[in-house]
């Protein structure tokens, strides 16, 4: 089946929202929507703590402090002209949401209430300062609402439950995409003079995540597949306080709102490790102090592998009314009061820093050159601006994907407005449909449920929190037999309508892709900056290392990644240690 629109977005999350939204006040281009999901269950609905902006509700704040929180909290890779212009419009787009009818929290003033969190300071780090914006802790879900109702009332089209198999991109120009309907079974090809690429990220390659079932690198995986470069794989952010076991999410806003970290002797342990602001030290500090404690002894349980975040010393309608979702997710799944027992929690898997890169106007990036896939835009946690650098400064993510996903839709528009539709190519679906008919006509005897297994147990144990040249050498002998491995799965369902069998083996490609530019970048960088701890460099270098980098398959030697660089760019902060 064939589709013609001017702007196509793909992912209905946060960014592709945002996207779609403002690519439609452009009355000369039409806009549709293709989601793996009903739009309302995008995992942007999962995040909890707020988006910062410094509206100054609260106390003194200024959108300079913020842009040097980002660069600082980025360890410095953070290009400054995307923190800029971030930490100016963040404060705009915040307002724009609540004239969209966003409810957010509110002061006894009717101001938008702001809360701490991790890494926001005031000027320029002497002390921590109320930025995030928040609805209780359901502030991403009451975003991914809003902007869906504004979605529907600007008559954007959208086709939900489709997943994405292909980019049709020739002689540098993106055409549209192939995608595969789950309710029908049929393949359908999309010509789109603009794409823009806003799935998300792909935690499932970990063990233990926050990330949800369909968050597998689908769109990374095509990109680089073609050829085309990921950005900065290494950066994968761990987010300190999962469930125990579980890595369900309990946000940050809980120690914004007065949580501490204490191992087996109640010891407020982060006062070691970032004396200043303590708990509310940027995610990868807090998950390294954490490991330290649970390497060192001092964690809790029967394996010591987890240590506790403490909210009895404050009220009930502290911990009720303003943290309800993680009070629910306590007690449902731990069967943990939070007013009257601390919370276990430990480290996990929750964002991707890296991934397609773009320009600061969402435009997908051919090279390191700067040139671009004409036509193709990213945004949100599957583009790398880079405005996250070598560390995501909590609240940023929603921050980044109503600013960069409003950037993303307006440039996309104006491509398209002014553009034609170039050509498809002969049988546009042909690589798509070749790939449905070998998984379902294979002979071989793997199955795909226990690689992905496998393949999450080992990046878990190699390419974490910390990590070293020999665990990470082991994983790239591993992914190299699970790829291997993964060429003859077949699925045992042989039907196209809801054969979900079919997508998650499509699903386990994307992952072992996303997985080898990941540890390949990280093996390659010989230092430790931000979310990337090596144990065997363990020091930050500048000189050596502070430039981006820019992971290729190579499509004549399969199994091969070349590595090139970009430069970040700097500006008004240089590069110092981070202290807090």
């Amino acid at each position: 089946m064939h589709h013609r629109y001017d702007v196509l977005v793909v992912g209905a999350g946060g960014a592709g929202l945002m996207a779609a939204l403002y690519a439609s006040k452009n009355k000369n281009v039409s806009v549709a929507v293709l989601s793996k999901l009903y739009p309302t269950r995008s995992h942007t609905g999962a995040a909890q703590g707020g988006v910062g902006a410094a509206l100054g509700n609260v106390s003194e704040d200024h959108w300079e402090w913020h842009m040097f929180d980002t660069v600082k909290g980025g360890d410095y890779l953070t290009d400054q002209d995307a923190a800029e212009i971030f930490a100016k419009d963040i404060i705009e787009a915040v307002y724009e949401l609540e004239h969209m009818g966003l409810p957010f929290s509110r002061l006894p003033n009717g101001k938008i209430a702001q809360r701490k969190f991790g890494g926001h300071t005031k000027e320029f780090g002497k002390a921590a300062v109320e930025r995030a914006c928040y609805a209780v802790d359901r502030t991403g879900h009451m975003i991914l609402q809003t902007l869906y109702q504004q979605s529907v009332k600007a008559g954007v089209t959208f086709f939900n439950e489709y997943q994405v198999l292909d980019l049709i991109i020739e002689d540098g120009v993106c055409r549209g995409v192939v995608a595969y309907e789950l309710a029908t079974g049929e393949v359908h090809t999309y010509h789109a003079k603009a794409v823009i690429i806003a799935t998300g990220g792909y935690g499932r390659a970990f063990k233990v995540t926050s990330n949800a079932l369909s968050l597998t690198g689908d769109l990374m995986s095509i990109y680089y597949r073609k050829g085309l470069p990921l950005e900065d794989m290494e950066f994968y952010q761990f987010h300190p306080t999962g469930i125990a076991k579980m890595g369900i999410l309990i946000t940050e806003g809980a120690r914004g709102e007065g949580g501490i970290l204490r191992n087996d002797s109640g010891e407020r342990f982060m006062e070691r490790y970032a004396p200043t602001i303590k708990d509310l030290a940027p995610r990868d500090m807090v998950s390294r102090a954490i490991y330290m404690e649970i390497r060192e002894g001092r964690g809790l349980g029967k394996d010591k592998d987890y240590v506790n975040l403490d909210l009895t010393h404050l009220p009930r309608e502290i911990i009720e009314g303003r943290l309800p979702d993680i009070t629910d997710f306590a007690r449902t799944y731990l069967g943990v009061d939070p007013v009257t027992a601390p919370i276990p929690i430990q480290p996990t898997a929750h964002y991707a820093m890296g991934g397609i890169p773009t320009s600061i106007d969402g435009e997908a990036l051919l090279d390191e050159s700067g040139q671009t896939v004409r036509g193709l835009y990213a945004a949100g946690e599957v583009a790398c601006v880079s405005l996250h650098g070598a560390n995501r400064l909590g609240t940023n993510s929603l921050g980044d994907l109503i600013v960069f996903g409003r950037r993303a839709g307006v440039a996309a528009a104006k491509y398209a407005a002014g553009a034609e539709y170039a050509p498809l190519p002969v049988r546009a679906d042909a690589a798509a449909r070749a790939e449905i008919e070998r998984l379902k006509s294979g002979s071989g005897g793997e199955n795909a449920a226990k690689i992905r297994k496998e393949l999450q147990e080992t990046m878990m144990d190699n390419v974490s929190v910390f990590r070293t040249e020999e665990t990470m050498s082991r994983q790239v002998e591993i992914l190299k037999e699970l790829k291997e491995r993964y060429t003859r799965v077949s699925v045992q369902d042989t039907g196209m309508k809801y054969n979900t069998e079919l997508m998650e083996a499509m699903e386990l490609g994307y992952l072992l892709d996303v997985s080898e530019a990941m540890t390949y970048s990280a093996l390659n960088r010989k230092e430790s900056r931000g979310a990337h701890a090596r144990e065997d460099y363990p020091d930050r270098d500048d000189e050596g290392w502070l430039k981006h980098t820019m992971a290729f398959r190579d499509l004549a030697a399969p199994g091969k990644v070349n590595i090139r660089y970009k430069p970040v760019v700097l500006g008004r902060f240089e590069p110092k240690p981070r202290v807090y």
